[in-house]
């Protein structure tokens, strides 16, 4: 009897010293992963735990910290161009008037990048400022186009990315005080304009769709512009991006998916088979003329 109560203390002292250790393991597994691993091996990105990575080295804070940005000056002079750091942008913004807030655009770019900055600039004469976030700012950003073959789709999951830097922007767009969160606009051009045509948000007062036609697979198909926002969509007629022999069912235009018709209009571009639309003045003008109506 006394042997079976001793073997049962040990049993449960041997039980209660194993859990102990166990939980002590547990918690210590981490950081040994962690110190073992290094940061090169660390799949460095937004989805981590935020303990681990601050915001400002995620993959979707870079899209913003990287973002160009295009300011208006008075007196005919041309605008200020570079990122929000940059020290002729804050130089600019410190000189502005109390309580001097800009009407915004938030321009999403095309597959391969920015680009040139001649629309940004145009738009910034007109009065209005320019926020561009680089979605190639990410530590992994493939190409979703073949600009060699004049065709989209691949890797997919590039659309998903676009919308999460919609949603971002306007996060940190939000406390800038120099910025008019009332009369905020989205323009988003070819991939950029998928992004613009599926964002839901309510944010904005308008929004451009240029270089896309809101037709085409059920993953890009549409136009989710709220009710009672106005749509400007502009395209080219002979757009080779979207032809039969490249793709399917990607011809037409984004008038069939408007919401508002009475306050959108849909701007075919006829002649030459091109993809850029921002080179035809007659669709600048007509960019400037929507934005400043709304």
């Amino acid at each position: 009897m006394i042997e079976r109560t001793a073997r049962s203390a040990w049993t449960s002292t041997r039980t209660r010293i194993w859990r102990r250790c166990s939980r002590s393991l547990f918690l210590l597994l981490p950081a040994l992963f962690l110190a073992a691993c290094g940061g090169d091996m660390l799949n460095r990105s937004e989805l981590l735990n935020p303990s681990v990575l601050t915001e400002g080295d995620s993959d979707i804070a870079k899209t913003f910290n990287r973002a160009t940005i295009v300011l208006p000056r008075q007196k005919g002079r041309e605008p200020v161009v570079g990122k929000l750091s940059s020290k002729s942008i804050r130089a600019h913004l410190s000189e502005l008037p109390t309580g001097w807030r800009y009407p915004t655009i938030l321009y999403m770019h095309g597959c391969t990048g920015q680009g040139r900055l001649d629309t940004l600039r145009a738009f910034a004469r007109a009065g209005f400022a320019v926020i561009a976030p680089n979605s190639f700012a990410r530590r992994y950003r493939p190409l979703q186009c073949s600009p060699s073959k004049q065709t989209g789709g691949q890797n997919i999951f590039v659309f998903d990315f676009r919308l999460v830097e919609i949603s971002y922007a306007l996060q940190r767009m939000a406390p800038l005080s120099w910025i008019n969160n009332d009369r905020l606009f989205l323009v988003g051009t070819s991939e950029g304009g998928v992004a613009a045509a599926l964002y839901r948000g309510e944010e904005f007062r308008a929004r451009i769709i240029a270089q896309w036609t809101c037709h085409g697979a059920p993953f890009i198909r549409g136009l989710a512009a709220p009710k009672g926002e106005a749509v400007l969509a502009i395209v080219r007629s002979d757009d080779p991006w979207y032809q039969p022999d490249r793709t399917q069912g990607q011809l037409g235009d984004c008038s069939a998916f408007f919401k508002t018709p009475a306050r959108s209009r849909s701007l075919v571009i006829d002649g030459g088979a091109a993809h850029d639309v921002w080179g035809h003045v007659g669709a600048m003008r007509a960019a400037l003329d929507f934005l400043r109506g709304q």
